[in-house]
């Protein structure tokens, strides 16, 4: 037994050598192998391999971050986490639902309990860090939370500084103190209409000279001018209720139409119809293109006709009366569409907005003196806006989403107002009697206001469509006093 024994360890010390060491699970010295008895790795692996031992612990590549670094309660999760801790994670999924597609989308629980609500607006919004170091150009202000990049808080807008005085008066003797009359305009090819007594002038804005462009005898008198729209012809209303229609260029007058059976105080062109308001009621159109007068009569209003604007596509005809009604008319009915019986005044002031399709603002005389706007697709009144004085005109700038309004009793004053906030930009005054007349200049930026103190007063009140700067002639718009005949 013993000679078997040390066979066998003779054996051992004769295979050692002969093996790879890259099979032992121990990298020994040699003479360390004999004295122990070592384990061979099995050059084939079982086919089950051997479950690893719970006690041992496992590693994986992993990367899981230190999240006491991570910063979380900027992005307000750290107080979201806590619900599902506390209302188990049914709780938790049930508000990222209501965070992302509304609390609508959220079914109610069992419970009765609708959606959660969160405390804060946004669950993913950037909060402002209080604790990081404040840069000179960080915009958020502190305390308050900022957008999802952090928005940047711009300056407040300088206002916009409205001359307050007029730089250019014309003396304008016989100009009448009418409410109801309408003797300026300013036509597109910058010349400037006047009605004063029996005559009408016209001045020129790029020469300042003054042509005498009709005068209707003793008997008659200008009631209401207009240009077209190309600024070649002029409309003239008179006392008798005859529409002229002068060529400006050669100061001729070119056509004559009747049907009113009083004075015509009131004109507005669509393309080649003209459509004149009147004391008798009645509004009529005619087509320069026919040999009648005029083609349709509109009868509606109870009393004189005193305001009258076509809206920019022509499709909307607007009158205002002294019935204190202003209607909306269209091109094919003999019945106003609308019936707008809000005021509580004369409505002379009408202006159709040029940057909002069916937007019409209205002004009401003295026992009104309120500025309203109405939606005309519904007949809906938006805003209604009390100035604390009789309104005599209204236009709209086309440069800027702003109106200006003309006043009479008591402070017979001019108003530039921000749209839609209503917003006072600017308040002129020097005129002493109401500014019953209203134009405005081919380039938007400058107004002309007359008034019953014969007086026309140029105001720069409106930006250029490039640039804030008001448009500035030395020549043309000198200072000074001057007369227009």
């Amino acid at each position: 037994m013993e000679e078997f024994r040390a066979e066998i360890c003779e054996v051992g010390k004769r295979e050692a050598p002969k093996m790879d060491s890259s099979r032992s699970r121990l990298n020994l010295p040699a003479g360390m192998e004999t004295s122990l008895h070592l384990d061979l790795i099995p050059t084939r692996f079982p086919a089950n391999p051997k479950t690893p031992s719970p006690s041992k612990t496992t590693y994986s590549d992993r990367f899981i971050p230190c999240r006491s670094s991570s910063r979380l309660q900027n992005f307000a999760l750290a107080e979201k986490s806590s619900l599902a801790k506390e209302g188990g994670n049914e709780a938790y999924i049930r508000l990222l639902r209501a965070e992302f597609f509304g609390p609508d989308s959220v079914p109610s629980s069992p419970g009765g309990q609708g959606s959660p609500i969160s405390p804060n607006k946004n669950l993913f919004r950037f909060k402002t860090d209080h604790s990081a170091s404040s840069s000179p150009f960080s915009g958020v202000a502190s305390g308050q939370d900022g957008g999802i990049l952090g928005e940047v808080s711009t300056p407040p807008r300088v206002p916009r500084k409205v001359p307050k005085t007029p730089h250019k008066v014309l003396d304008a003797p016989s100009l009448q103190d009418d409410f109801y009359l309408n003797l300026v305009d300013w036509s597109s090819q910058n010349v400037l209409a006047v009605g004063l007594g029996t005559c009408v002038y016209l001045w020129s804005a790029s020469t300042s000279k003054v042509t005498k462009l009709c005068n209707l005898g003793p008997r008659d008198s200008v009631c209401a001018v207009q240009w077209t729209r190309e600024g070649s012809y002029l409309a003239v209303g008179t006392s008798l209720g005859d529409v002229q229609i002068w060529d400006a260029t050669s100061c001729k007058r070119i056509r004559n139409m009747g049907g009113h059976q009083t004075r015509t105080g009131v004109l507005a062109w669509s393309s080649c119809i003209l459509s004149s308001g009147s004391r008798d009621k009645n509004i009529l159109q005619h087509d320069l293109r026919v040999a009648n007068h005029f083609i349709s009569k509109l009868a509606g209003h109870r009393s004189e006709v005193c305001g009258l604007k076509w809206s920019h596509d022509d499709r909307e005809l607007a009158s205002g009366g002294n019935d204190n009604q202003l209607f909306v008319w269209n091109q094919r009915s003999q019945h106003p569409v609308f019936k707008l019986t809000e005021h509580t005044a004369a409505v002379k002031a009408i202006a159709w907005s040029p940057h909002q399709h069916g937007l019409l603002a209205s002004g009401g005389g003295t026992a009104d003196q309120c500025i309203r706007f109405w939606n005309t697709k519904n007949g809906n009144m938006l805003n209604c806006v009390d100035t604390g004085s009789q309104v005599c005109n209204l236009l709209w700038c086309k440069n800027v989403n702003e109106i200006v309004s003309t006043h009479g009793y008591s402070q017979n004053q001019i108003m530039v107002w921000k749209y839609p906030s209503m917003g006072k930009v600017a308040t002129l005054t020097g005129h002493t009697l109401r500014v019953l007349y209203l134009a405005i200049s081919p380039d938007g930026q400058t107004i002309v206001t007359g008034a019953g103190d014969e007086t026309l007063r140029f105001w720069n009140v409106f930006p250029s469509m490039k640039t804030p700067a008001p448009l500035r002639d030395g020549v043309v718009w000198s200072s000074g006093r001057t007369h227009i005949r």
